[in-house]
């Protein structure tokens, strides 16, 4: 469904929208608590002063809170255990002072001084090893500050900061998000790492980010690449028992591609993942988020 909203072209689907600014830039947004309802024992939702709150109960009595704004946007995601106690694992309310505008971040490409395939990860090739070190590496230069979700996901040159694995291990048809049941099992190692990285700090948060090749029409290619990056999610956490909390999934489309080209490729339908916990916390990834209006440490 297509409708225009202040100028922005929206495209609305069951499980989420595409929006088109009026400079022609498009983004997809879509809906983590699809992923959440996996294996849960109760559900409740609650709307209070503007925000929805989603309570999922799993089997063992933890629960996974999610708090969305009126718009639709993720505010807050909480875990908390069976005996009360709450970890945030994202606050997506907080705006650094220095934010302008939109959710945009105009800020240079990083200066990156590690090897190139220390940066940029092929999951066929890295040993297990090497794919948990790049789970769980710092930023390829100092954070100076934190930034929402938002911001991480819709600003290329502040997600570049960290290193990221390229999961070509599994390869997507034309057209199609469904990852092949004979290659669900080649994640077991990213898989292995992501557990790893969590055990060892149950605060991480890890974008999976969806891309597509160039054929096809550019709204539906976002469409699809966001399938793609929540059907890797799913995959991680009903197959692998990676915790649904962690992950956060976002398609970019056509937008970068790997092979430069304009015609079929597979690969470029791909699945891409990285640790954005630095981001989200200044730099301080074993922290809790600071509170609004506090600065990273120096």
């Amino acid at each position: 469904r297509e409708t225009i909203e202040g100028g922005r072209t929206v495209y609305t689907e069951p499980d989420r929208i595409i929006i088109r600014d009026p400079g022609g830039q498009a983004y997809v947004r879509g809906n983590d608590l699809y992923r959440f309802r996996y294996g849960a024992r109760d559900i409740r939702t609650d709307t209070v002063g503007g925000e929805t709150r989603t309570v999922v109960v799993r089997p063992d009595g933890s629960e996974i809170i999610t708090v969305v704004g009126a718009d639709g946007r993720l505010m807050r995601r909480i875990r908390r255990d069976p005996r009360g106690r709450e970890l945030i694992i994202i606050d997506n309310t907080y705006r650094d002072p220095r934010a302008v505008g939109g959710f945009y971040v105009d800020v240079p490409p990083p200066v990156v001084n590690i090897p190139y395939d220390r940066y940029i990860v092929d999951a066929q090739e890295a040993s297990p090893d090497v794919i948990y070190q790049t789970m769980v590496a710092p930023p390829v230069q100092r954070i100076d500050r934190r930034y929402s979700l938002d911001e991480i996901r819709y600003s290329p040159n502040v997600r570049m900061q960290m290193p990221s694995i390229d999961i070509n291990t599994i390869v997507f048809e034309t057209g199609s998000w469904t990852i092949p049941p004979d290659q669900a099992a080649r994640l077991q190692t990213i898989a292995d790492g992501l557990n790893q990285a969590i055990q060892r700090n149950p605060r991480e948060v890890f974008l999976i980010e969806g891309h597509t090749d160039a054929v096809g029409n550019e709204v539906d290619n976002l469409s699809l690449s966001d399938r793609r990056a929540q059907a890797a999610a799913e995959l991680l956490t009903q197959q692998f028992g990676v915790p649904a909390e962690n992950l956060t999934s976002q398609g970019y489309g056509e937008q970068y591609l790997k092979e430069q080209t304009q015609g079929p490729s597979a690969i470029n339908r791909r699945v891409t993942i990285r640790n954005i916990t630095p981001l989200l916390n200044g730099g301080q990834a074993s922290l809790p988020p600071p509170p609004p209006g506090t600065a990273p440490p120096r």
